[in-house]
């Protein structure tokens, strides 16, 4: 990788480091198809494993006293179940299927029942969250949208579901990082150097991003996350679809 290659790549680092800073998500959306565009799928994951995890865990210290405990550990549960069902086949998709997954994914929630409600603070609901989450973590990279339409839907305020939540993708892209780094025999391997810059990125980012968090209302928030959120899943749509049709249109 060039050193012009390295910058850019840690200036995009930046950037969603401070975005996902800021609304807990839609930074790693952004990163992942960025990564999936430049390197094999299992590099792109491991690499954007070690970013987000950088940029969680940073958030989750900044903001430890936000966090509420138990959606976290409901949330684990949920993830060990999807470990080991997909530990078990070691699927990896190619780059247009995930892009598409990808940018379906934020859209799961919203064809819930009218009825329901999405509750963070429900240990059932945590727990199937976490496992259909952990399961676009391994498939797509990412599952913020989704886990941040849950968040969404309960009474915890901009700064509970940014800490909470970062708690939870900090677990997810940790286990992912162990799912492509050596239970997917795939090349999954990363330059430390890379790694190292990597997570001074998503540090810097992060910590860049805690004032513009601490001056919105979480009306702002919940307005700007949702949009923020639609726009670029429905951008992966259509992109993930491109890929899949212009080899026949080629043809």
């Amino acid at each position: 990788m060039s050193p012009l290659l390295v910058a850019l790549l840690c200036l995009t680092m930046i950037a969603t480091s401070f975005l996902s800073g800021i609304f807990g998500m839609a930074g790693g959306m952004i990163l992942i198809g960025v990564l999936l565009a430049m390197l094999p799928l299992p590099q792109a994951m491991v690499l954007h494993a070690v970013t987000q995890m950088a940029s969680n865990g940073w958030r989750g210290l900044l903001w430890f006293r936000y966090i509420r405990w138990h959606p976290i550990a409901a949330y684990m549960s949920g993830c060990f179940v999807a470990l080991a069902i997909w530990s078990m086949t070691q699927y990896v998709p190619d780059a247009p299927t995930a892009l598409l997954m990808l940018g379906v994914t934020p859209f799961l929630a919203r064809l819930l029942p009218s009825g329901f409600k999405a509750n963070p603070e429900s240990a059932i609901q945590g727990t199937i969250y976490g496992a259909i989450c952990m399961s676009l973590l391994l498939l797509t990279g990412v599952a913020g949208p989704l886990l941040d339409t849950f968040f969404l839907g309960g009474k915890l305020d901009r700064r509970e579901i940014v800490a909470t939540k970062a708690g939870c993708q900090l677990f997810g892209h940790t286990v992912k990082l162990a799912y492509f780094g050596n239970i997917v025999d795939q090349g999954g391997s990363l330059d430390p150097v890379i790694a190292g810059l990597a997570i001074a990125a998503a540090m810097l980012g992060t910590t860049l991003s805690g004032r513009a968090l601490g001056a919105m209302s979480d009306g702002q928030y919940r307005l700007w996350a949702n949009r923020i959120v639609t726009t670029i899943a429905l951008y992966y749509v259509g992109h993930g679809s491109f890929l899949l049709v212009a080899p026949r249109l080629g043809a």
